[in-house]
């Protein structure tokens, strides 16, 4: 077994999102003759430790988004029964 099938499938084990096209690439390299395969595994590796890093910061964007929207309408909510409190306060004196 070569280095880069046994780090991808320690990779998989691990359950990271990895795109069809990596996976292509990864089956492609293994299947390469030792000499070239050795040469490409670490930039294939480099490849996959970026995508699951953009991965990553792409669902933390997504959680900063939804929590946005969330502290949004909680905002919403505030401002309008503040609003609510002034006039009927206004109406009061």
């Amino acid at each position: 077994m070569s280095t880069l099938t046994s780090k991808t499938s320690e990779i998989s084990d691990r359950e990271l999102f990895l795109p069809q096209d990596i996976r292509l690439l990864i089956e492609k390299v293994a299947e390469l003759p030792e000499k070239e395969r050795n040469s490409l595994e670490e930039a294939v590796l480099a490849v996959i430790r970026g995508t699951q890093r953009r991965h990553e910061v792409l669902r933390l964007i997504q959680e900063a988004v939804s929590q946005l929207r969330l502290d949004m309408k909680y905002l919403v909510f505030d401002l309008e029964a503040t609003r609510r409190e002034r006039d009927q306060a206004r109406e009061a004196r």
